[in-house]
Parts: C-alpha cells; sequence; structure tokens
C-alpha cells in the first residue's frame, strides 16, 4: 500500500483535461489545500484559438489555457472580466477574440513558447497551481470512424455524425507529439490524478494520446479518476453508457488504468435544457454499474448537477467533495 505522506504536506492533485468542464473543477479545488497542476489540451482549433493557431502557427490554442488560468487566478472580478472580454462579431478583425487569448498569443511570440508564456501568465495573475499545456506545440486532432474514414480537425470531427473507433493526435508537421516540460513528472509524482469532466475525444482523449503522458498513467502509482460526463455529446458519445466512456479510455491506451469513476445520477428536469444554445448535448449519459465494475473500476454515483443559464453542468464543489473522500 503506498504510504500517504501528503498527510504532512499538500496532497499533490493533477487534473487533465480542455472545455468548459474543467475549469469549473478548477475553481472549487481551488478554495482547498492542495497542490494543484492543470494538463490542458492544444488540439483546439475552432473559433478565437482556432484563428489565432492559423496566424502564429508555432503557438499552441490560447483558448482552454485562457479559461483555466482564470479559473485557478484570485486577481480581482475586474481583472478577470477583462481578461476574458470577448470583441463584437462587427469589430472586423478583432470579431470573438477573447483579450486574454491575444495576451497568450502575443506573450507566446516574445517568448517563443506557449509553456514559457503561460509560466509568466501564471505569477502575473496570481494562480494558485501550476497550468501546463499538455505539448508546448499545437497538436492536429484525427479521428478514425467504424467505416473506416478519417477527418482532421478537433473542429470537424463532431459535424460526420459519424461512430468514433479511436482517435490521434500529431503534430502540424505529422510529427509525433511530445510533451510539455514538467507534465511527465507531474503524472508520476501526483497523488490524485482526475481526467475530465470534459468531451471525451476532443478534451481529455487528445492529452492521453501524446505517447509520454499515456505512458505516464499507466505508470503512476496516484488513484486515477475518470468524471464521468454527464450528457452524451452530438458526433462524439450518441447512445454512451458511463461504461462506454471507460471502455474508449482503456482501449486507447490498451489497458485498464481508471480506479474510481464519478457517476451524476440526477434527472435533468424535463425541458429545462437550452438546446439552441446548447447544441452539442443530446441525453443523458445512461448507466451500467455492473460494467464498470467489471472494467475493474470503484463507483461513486449521486448528485453531481448543477443547473443553471439552460445548461447542464457538474456542481464542482460536490465533484471536489469526493475527491477528498477518495484522497482521506
Amino acid at each position: 500500500m503506498k504510504l500517504k505522506t501528503y498527510r504532512i504536506r499538500k496532497p499533490k492533485v493533477v487534473v487533465i483535461g480542455g472545455g468548459t468542464g474543467l475549469p469549473v473543477l478548477l475553481k472549487s479545488l481551488r478554495n482547498q489545500s492542495m497542490d494543484i497542476t492543470a494538463i490542458v489540451t492544444v488540439a483546439d482549433d475552432g473559433g478565437s484559438s482556432g484563428e489565432l493557431r492559423e496566424s502564429i502557427t508555432t503557438m499552441a490554442p490560447p483558448g482552454d489555457l485562457r479559461n483555466v488560468l482564470v479559473s485557478l487566478s484570485d486577481m480581482p472580478q475586474l481583472y478577470a472580466d477583462i481578461f476574458q472580454y470577448r470583441f463584437k462579431k462587427e469589430d472586423k478583425f478583432l470579431a470573438n477574440h477573447a483579450l486574454g487569448n491575444l495576451i497568450i498569443a502575443a506573450m507566446s511570440e516574445m517568448r517563443e513558447s506557449t509553456y514559457e508564456a503561460i509560466q509568466l501568465l501564471s505569477t502575473m495573475m496570481h494562480v494558485q497551481g501550476k497550468v501546463y499545456p499538455s505539448s508546448d506545440q499545437p497538436l492536429v486532432l484525427h479521428a478514425v470512424f467504424k467505416d473506416g474514414t478519417s477527418v482532421s480537425g478537433e473542429s470537424k470531427i463532431a459535424e460526420h455524425r459519424k461512430t468514433i473507433d479511436h482517435v490521434f493526435v500529431t503534430q502540424a508537421c505529422g510529427a509525433t507529439p511530445k510533451a510539455a516540460r514538467k507534465v511527465v513528472t507531474s503524472i508520476l509524482e501526483a497523488d490524485l490524478i482526475v481526467l475530465g469532466p470534459g468531451s471525451l475525444f476532443t478534451s481529455i482523449l487528445p492529452n492521453l494520446m501524446i505517447p509520454e503522458i499515456g505512458e505516464a498513467l499507466l505508470q503512476t502509482t496516484a488513484e486515477t479518476v475518470y468524471v464521468c460526463n454527464i450528457m452524451t455529446q452530438k458526433g462524439e458519445t450518441e447512445h454512451f453508457s458511463d461504461a462506454d466512456h471507460i471502455k474508449i479510455l482503456h482501449q486507447h491506451l490498451k489497458q485498464p488504468f481508471i480506479d474510481t469513476v464519478l457517476v451524476n445520477t440526477e434527472k435533468v428536469p424535463e425541458g429545462y435544457m437550452d438546446f439552441e444554445v446548447y447544441d452539442e448535448y443530446l441525453v443523458q449519459v445512461t448507466h451500467d454499474f455492473n460494467d464498470l465494475r467489471a472494467q475493474g473500476c470503484r463507483v461513486v454515483s449521486t448528485d453531481f448537477l448543477e443547473l443553471r443559464d439552460g445548461g447542464v453542468f457538474h456542481d464542482g464543489d460536490k465533484v471536489v467533495e469526493e475527491l477528498l473522500r477518495i484522497l482521506y
């Protein structure tokens, strides 16, 4: 049994993912006495991030990194609002760009490294924890469908509405991606590793498909927790149960590595979801606890639901409460 030395020090918690779910969890984790490391996907190629990575081809996409920095920062709300401000669509060449994305782009160019830019911004923004891009190079996400066809580009995958067989990542030049500095060490030294919440194929797996990161997850002695999505996603996880999510994760790393799964069992009220705003979501993920246990997972099932703004989210405080139980 691993000696829990963090009884006399801050436990080291590594959270891996991207999208909108990761900042929700990190914001709640920030209030705990923990040594937090966020490892953030760099395969996004849509919206403001996509436009910027086309303009500065050596820069990792900034959008997910921007949101994570804000979630872990204790800077005044006005500063956060300025950093998160998104220009109006009629503002010509600035249209839809978040100011923080432009700042990250500028600093990445100044330092000739997105990794270095994020470390400098972490200091400036009083970030409580460490934020690392999963790779210092922008990555291209590729999806291979069950029918044998394939597509390249994170933003294009869901458009096809096909069943995904597997995904993989490359550098823009086609080379094998490498993990950013300190990412692998953080995973190997962690007491707890949390995957998600976030899109399975486009926010979580792009990190794991970097060979060094996948290997580190198989080697680590830390408890590895998957926060299962509440809703299925169009063109990604249609008709998925919670057990299907785990099968996909294990298939991609070619062996079981998830120890515990957090599953929401609270029902979303009928007619609550605003599907015009949240058009990527379909129905609630179904449950197959027997299959989860057959795959070697401990299951924690309870109410993790937060309803706001016509959308369905994880309640970060409730998730962290369970993570603390696992740790201690």
